[in-house]
C-alpha cells in the first residue's frame, strides 16, 4: 500500500511480465486510538493502559502513517455545540473557495503535464513553488527538530501549507500557513497518546 500511494501507480508482476497501472488516488481513514475508544472523553471508563494503546497503535506502521499528508484528532462534540443555532459556513461558500484553491494550482502546474495540484508536488517543484520567508523557515525547523519530523513529514506540511495559502488566495506561504499545516501532523508528536 505504501508504494502505490508514493508513487502513484500499481505494478503487477508475473513470471513473464511486469506491468504498471496507473493509481492515483486518495487515502482517507479513521481509526480510534485505543483498543476500546474514548480516547479524551470525560467520564469514560479507562479500559487500556498507555502500553496496550502503544500496541494497539503499533498495528499502523510508520512509513503509512508518515505518507499521510494530515492526521487530526477528533474530539467529542459536546452537547452545546450540538444544539447551537449559530450558523455556520455553508457548503455552497467552502466549495466556492476549494474551486478557487484549485484553479490558482490548475494555473500554477498548467506547464507540466503529470502535476495538477499541490499533493503531486515533487522535492523540486517544492523547493520552487513553496519559498518561505526566515521566520517561517525557523518555526518549521523548530516543529522538525522538536518533534523529530521525518523528511517526508517536512515535505508535506510544506505541500498542506502551500495549499493552505491557496485556500486563502495568498501568493506566499506565510508562518500561520506552517503553524496550521504542522497541526494536522498530529500522530508525528510523540506523547499524543497522554
Amino acid at each position: 500500500m505504501r508504494q502505490p500511494l508514493e508513487d502513484r501507480d500499481v505494478t503487477i508482476s508475473r513470471a513473464t511480465f511486469t506491468i504498471p497501472h496507473p493509481s492515483s488516488s486518495m487515502l482517507v481513514a479513521s481509526m480510534n486510538p485505543r483498543p476500546g475508544g474514548y480516547l479524551n472523553v470525560p467520564n469514560a471508563p479507562v479500559t487500556s493502559s498507555p502500553a496496550e494503546m502503544q500496541r494497539y497503535l503499533s498495528k499502523i506502521s510508520g512509513p503509512l502513517l508518515d505518507r499521510i499528508d494530515i492526521h487530526i484528532e477528533v474530539t467529542p462534540v459536546p452537547f452545546e455545540k450540538l444544539s447551537d443555532n449559530r450558523k455556520a459556513e455553508s457548503s455552497v461558500d467552502i466549495r466556492k473557495r476549494v474551486t478557487a484553491a484549485r484553479e490558482i494550482q490548475t494555473l500554477r502546474f498548467e506547464e507540466i503535464d503529470t502535476i495538477h495540484y499541490n499533493a503531486q508536488m515533487s522535492s523540486k517543484l517544492i523547493r520552487e513553488y513553496c519559498k518561505l520567508d526566515e521566520a517561517s523557515l525557523q518555526l518549521l525547523k523548530t516543529a522538525m527538530e522538536r518533534l523529530n519530523l521525518s523528511a517526508r513529514a517536512y515535505d508535506r506540511i510544506l505541500k498542506v501549507a502551500r495549499t493552505i495559502a491557496d485556500l486563502e488566495a495568498s501568493e506566499n506561504i506565510k508562518g500561520s500557513h506552517i503553524s496550521e499545516a504542522i497541526q494536522y501532523r498530529s500522530l508525528d508528536r510523540e506523547g499524543w497518546l497522554g
